[in-house]
């Protein structure tokens, strides 16, 4: 594949969603904004070009073209199958209580581009895995021809399908309004922030330990690396003591002199006594 002639987009499919790269060689002049029609595992579903990568990155190897960029037809197609779904996922929800599906949360119906398929998204309450096949098959009969597949997703996920304002008070959470993606968070980060680990104060709407104690977690760590560790004694300009405390985002440390108390310096400022 000749980099210099190959033009390389990155596509979403919902407007706070993961970047797929697509080839799109065969349209020269696509744009940013534009809207195209590809082929995922889901069926032709319409994206909307993000970015355009150029030249084509290392890791980029095989990916599919874009089957063409769509038409205004096209948009009033995906339009009309787009108003169909909450009918939909208020008949799914209504026929789980039929069937006795218990701690399964039902959070969105959505058509492919044709409407050849539609994928139910879930989540469980539990770690068992819920029995839906009776529910299934009675989502297939009801919307033949159309294929219904049922997508189970963690809690996270169906917190970004909600939206609604975040624990914090933010009119809108992280996940709905700039997360593509949802990274490993740990109490660890919690501790290492110093951060109250009440449920109320590290918990999210989701349920989940909060994203948000990812974000300066490393910053953290960076910082703790550069300052002596809590009981080590350090000289300081007022003398030798031994530090109580560490305040990682001022590069400071909080030290306790025998004679005077405690005084806070900054890493410029102390020596480790080995």
């Amino acid at each position: 594949m000749d980099n210099n002639s190959t033009v390389i987009i990155g596509i979403r499919f919902t407007a706070v969603g993961k970047i797929y790269h697509f080839n799109a060689s065969s349209y020269p002049d696509i744009r940013i904004g534009d809207r195209v029609i590809v082929e995922t595992s889901r069926g032709l579903q319409i994206g909307q070009v993000t970015v355009i990568v150029n030249p084509l990155p290392d890791n980029i190897k095989q990916i599919k073209s874009i089957v063409r960029i769509a038409t205004p037809k096209d948009l009033l197609q995906r339009q009309s199958w787009q108003a169909k779904e909450d009918d939909v996922l208020e008949y799914c929800r209504e026929r789980a209580k039929h069937f006795g599906i218990v701690g399964g949360k039902f959070a969105q119906a959505e058509y492919s581009f044709d409407g050849s398929k539609i994928a139910i998204t879930y989540s469980s309450d539990s770690e068992e895995k819920l029995d839906l096949r009776s529910l299934r098959s009675d989502l297939q009969k009801k919307f033949a021809p159309a294929q219904v597949e049922m997508r189970q997703v963690g809690p996270r996920d169906v917190a970004k399908i909600y939206g609604g304002m975040g624990a914090c008070g933010l009119e809108e959470r992280c996940c709905s309004c700039f997360l593509t993606e949802f990274n490993s968070i740990s109490i660890k980060m919690a501790k290492e922030q110093k951060i109250s680990l009440s449920p109320s104060e590290i918990t999210g709407m989701c349920g989940r330990l909060r994203c948000c104690l990812f974000y300066e977690y490393d910053h953290y760590l960076s910082c703790r690396m550069q300052l002596p560790k809590k009981n080590k004694r350090v000289s300081t300009p007022m003398g030798e003591g031994k530090v109580v405390d560490i305040v990682p985002l001022q590069m400071s440390v909080i030290v306790e002199l025998p004679d005077s108390g405690l005084h806070q310096f900054t890493r410029d400022e102390i020596t480790p006594i080995n």
